[in-house]
């Protein structure tokens, strides 16, 4: 009968069984998708991929996004930084402010020789000589209505924010309210902000030069139209994140809603008919051409030093942008997160889920609806460092606040706005 023992020498594993001795690479991986369905799938490829490779042992620890800010730093100050840490643009520049990193260039143009990237989930992670983490799913917000709701109010889905405040008002009775925005100070405000924002002609916060424009007239007419909208919301809006605002549609007390996606909770919660489910682009300004949106393009960072956890961080992520892979590591959620390669947008692992296979139409626009996804400091080709203090205090949504809670103008916020992410930027 053959013995198994596992013994850890100076922070490697060795796996022995009767007289093989196999030395294992252990890495560990953070990642803020915290709901238990998304937990379980990521450990099912986690388990798939350490029985595959019995030289390295992948463990997972999932992390929130309200703490991962100030807990990523400390811990790479510590010497406790994860291997791989998931991240978004905003948050990779504050990684690389306090940890000396590699450039993953060569490995992500070795994946993308393989597989193709969209070249904008690549773009916001090049700059200063370097691509700094490997993209892995995209996101992007659309505007999500009922299509019985819109054709019983005489409507059809708004392209422009004069037909959107015109649905808003129209839908908003019988105890229903229009529009599900949030006002709360965190990061849903600040996307769906910058959602006006970049419908708005407002998608510059920065100069080339790296200076401020936050405080122009496209900027306070986008902050003025929400403020418009937010007429319509619930009185508690003011303290919604992601989850409050999908109940709110699901429960079919809100008419429309800002959302990455709303597919999973309405299939469970909100009745489940795909036919009735719409979707469309966020509408633009009545004086713009074409509609765009937040988008991000997530990423993982290898951290790990030691070159051994290195290889074995960069195997693991091959392994997940594998096509037969990709689709069950993006239907974690499905739905929510998109494709960044070409072959992963193909992928029947991809299309084959049930969930996908319902709302398939509603999948592809969003898809759709991505190709035109901004992000505010990420703009115009260039990447600015310090949005990601700015991004970290969410000044973005404390300016809305001070507009739809503290009662100030538009203009005195905005103002208020710049000079505030002046000084989060020194």
């Amino acid at each position: 009968m053959r013995t198994m023992l596992k013994l850890v020498l100076a922070g490697a594993a060795v796996l022995t069984t009767g007289s093989l001795a196999l030395a294992q690479t252990e890495i560990t991986l953070w990642h803020m998708e915290q709901p238990p369905h998304r937990v379980q799938r990521v450990q099912e490829l986690i388990d798939a991929f350490n029985q595959a490779n019995p030289d390295i042992v992948v463990k997972q620890e999932p992390q929130s996004w309200g703490e991962i800010y100030a807990k990523a730093p400390a811990a790479i100050a510590a010497g406790n930084a994860p291997d791989i840490l998931f991240v978004i643009p905003d948050f990779t520049t504050v990684i690389r402010k306090v940890d000396d990193l590699a450039s993953v260039e060569d490995f992500v143009n070795e994946l993308d020789a393989k597989h193709h990237f969209v070249p904008a989930t690549v773009q916001p992670y090049t700059y200063d000589g370097g691509i700094w983490a490997v993209p892995l799913y995209n996101m992007a917000l659309s505007l999500w209505y009922r299509n019985s709701d819109i054709s019983a109010a005489g409507l059809t889905p708004p392209t422009n924010w004069s037909e959107w405040k015109a649905a808003s008002a129209a839908l908003s009775k019988d105890g229903v309210y229009g529009l599900g925005l949030p006002a709360n100070k965190q990061l849903y405000t600040d996307q769906t902000v910058y959602a006006i924002m970049t419908n708005g002609g407002a998608s510059e916060i920065f100069n080339k030069d790296g200076t401020l424009r936050f405080d122009n007239p496209e900027t306070v007419a986008s902050y003025a139209y929400y403020k418009d909208l937010y007429q319509y919301a619930a009185p508690d809006a003011a303290n919604w994140t992601w989850g409050e605002a999908e109940a709110c549609f699901n429960s079919k007390s809100c008419g429309m809603v800002l959302q990455f996606t709303v597919i999973s909770s309405y299939d469970a919660q909100g009745g489940g008919d795909a036919a009735d489910l719409g979707v469309a682009a966020v509408p633009h300004a009545d004086d713009q051409s074409g509609s765009n949106t937040i988008s991000y393009s997530n990423a993982a960072m290898i951290l790990a030093k030691d070159e051994a956890k290195r290889e074995a961080a960069k195997k693991f992520l091959a392994y997940l942008l594998e096509p037969e892979n990709y689709g069950r590591f993006l239907n974690m959620e499905p739905g929510l997160f998109l494709p960044v390669t070409e072959d992963g947008a193909k992928a029947e692992s991809f299309w084959s889920d049930p969930v996908a296979v319902k709302y398939k139409s509603q999948i592809e626009t969003m898809i759709a609806n991505a190709q035109t996804g901004k992000l505010f400091g990420f703009t115009d080709g260039n990447v600015f460092p310090s949005i990601g203090a700015i991004s970290a205090r969410n000044l973005i949504a404390e300016t809305l606040q001070k507009i739809v809670i503290d009662g100030e103008s538009p203009e005195a916020a905005v103002a208020a706005g710049q000079e505030r992410m002046e000084e989060a930027a020194k």
